[in-house]
């Protein structure tokens, strides 16, 4: 994103010219040597400004004006390192010489240069209502993630906003993230209003009016692009949940419908679809739906996880069972909110090297228990058979970390599913207990604990622990899609 700086390179020209031809007695330099250099600039000819800059330098070595405009010179030019260390002479001899402190002002920022904020704040020092110079720094912090500094100085940025439309992304992300959803509304209408235009720009303020609570306001921000028959699935998506927070579930199915038609291998609104069946206690058009979606889809695990839910309400259990199986074998880290989820990175890219660097830390802390949970998880994803020397290892780590911190839930749940694989299902029942002992919400110790105890003979207690898990996963599902509009709006923000 670049800021021109508030003088700009004309104007620095300009008012470094006219300190120069004001301050000729004390400086020595003649007016009809300043001359032919403020015309070189002016044409762009750099490479002459420089060389009419030579000889008046050596006549006037401490000149900072001079050292400024051949600071500009090497700028315009394009060499930064050059420009910099005359724009560096000039602050030495004058530290507060506005059009020096700017020009490596801006050069810094540009190249996110280490010295650029001690610049900035030192303009904004001199100048402490110079909105460039705030909107530059409010940039560097929002690349720094604090939000706080960033916002504030965003709002001293004033109208220098209106023209970057990428800092008024940011300044509305910040808003957002410090919860100030009101505010961040009227930044992004401001961003709107730059580009009417921008199909972006309109989802990216219905979303935020949407975590706002004024789902009419979003409905009439997308309105304009409703109207219009190339209207993708996201935009549709994002309408239909606007009417349905308004309480206008007719059209919002209706959207919905036209979502799935444009875009029938999008999960997500197949999900969407079953979370709208749950809430008006429609759950078997939310099953045909699903079914019609798992056509399009048949290895989507969500899919599977939804109609599972679905049939818990129907009273299906044995149904409902099945699919939450088929979902677990489909995609077990992602179907029940296995928690390992920057492992499962690391490993999906080379889970042997994964493997290794955590094995290299062991060495080093043989007593980590987030370690051990970690290798234990890593050799449980090879796959091993039960009995194997791999599995046997994954066991005792497990255990381990669990001898070493018994609140560690994630290696309860690691290990519930281990004894389920070498059919030790008490065992199993006992760890998921604990487990939910430790977070009645995870997701991951139900399903172990129903799988433990229905192959145990146990099923009494199966019915009522799928109603809970349903519950979960139909609360985990608004959640993620809470998450989902504030990451549309945290992404619109470019970093530079």
């Amino acid at each position: 994103m670049r800021f021109t700086v508030r003088i700009g390179l004309l104007a620095a020209l300009i008012a470094a010219n006219g300190l120069l031809l004001a301050q000729t007695a004390v400086s020595g330099t003649a007016p009809n040597a300043i001359a032919p250099i403020a015309s070189a600039l002016q044409a762009g000819q750099f490479d002459q400004a420089l060389a009419y800059l030579r000889p008046a330098l050596e006549q006037n070595p401490n000149n900072f004006q001079l050292w400024t405009l051949r600071g500009i010179a090497f700028s315009g030019k394009g060499d930064n390192k050059d420009a910099l260390s005359a724009f560096g002479r000039a602050l030495k001899i004058s530290p507060d010489y506005l059009p020096a402190l700017e020009g490596a002002a801006q050069i810094e920022y540009e190249n996110n240069g280490k010295d650029a904020v001690a610049l900035l704040q030192h303009i904004v020092k001199l100048r402490p209502a110079d909105p460039t110079s705030h909107a530059m720094l409010a940039v560097i912090a929002y690349r720094r993630g604090d939000c706080v500094a960033a916002a504030s100085d965003f709002e001293l940025g004033g109208a220098v906003l209106d023209s970057q439309p990428g800092a008024l992304e940011q300044y509305g992300a910040c808003l957002v993230t410090l919860k100030e959803n009101d505010k961040a509304i009227a930044v992004f209408q401001r961003a709107l209003a730059q580009s009417p235009n921008d199909a972006h720009a309109r989802c990216r303020l219905a979303s935020v009016q949407m975590l706002a609570q004024h789902p009419q306001d979003a409905v009439a921000t997308l309105e304009p692009l409703l109207k219009s028959a190339a209207a993708d699935a996201d935009v549709l998506e994002l309408a239909a949940a606007a009417y349905e927070s308004d309480n206008n579930t007719p059209e919002a199915v209706r959207i919905l419908r036209q979502a799935i038609l444009s875009d029938p291998h999008n999960v997500d609104l197949y999900v969407d679809f079953a979370t709208l069946s749950l809430d008006h206690q429609s759950f078997q058009v939310g099953v045909d739906m699903i079914d019609a979606g798992l056509e399009a889809e048949p290895k989507a695990a969500a899919l599977y996880v939804a109609r599972g839910i679905l049939y818990v309400q129907l009273a299906q259990y044995d149904k409902a069972e099945a699919d939450f199986e088929k979902a677990d074998v489909l995609d077990p880290r992602q179907s029940f909110g296995s928690a390992a989820e920057g492992l499962a990175a690391l490993q999906k890219d080379d889970p042997a090297r994964a493997l290794i660097t955590v094995r290299k830390k062991l060495a080093q802390k043989p007593n980590d228990p987030f370690l051990l949970d970690s290798e234990a998880e890593l050799l449980a994803e090879s796959g091993p058979e039960p009995g194997s020397a791999a599995f046997r290892q994954a066991v005792n780590s497990a255990q381990k970390a669990i001898a070493l911190r018994p609140s560690l839930g994630t290696a309860r749940d690691l290990l519930a599913r281990l004894y389920l694989q070498s059919g030790q299902n008490q065992a199993a029942i006992e760890q998921s207990r604990k487990a939910l002992a430790i977070d009645p919400r995870d997701q991951t110790a139900l399903y172990h604990l129903i799988l433990a105890l229905r192959k145990s003979g146990r099923q009494d207690e199966v019915p009522d622990l799928l109603k809970r898990l349903a519950a979960l996963r139909m609360e985990g599902t608004k959640e993620e899609n809470e998450r989902n509009r504030y990451k549309l709006v945290e992404e619109a923000a470019p970093v530079p």
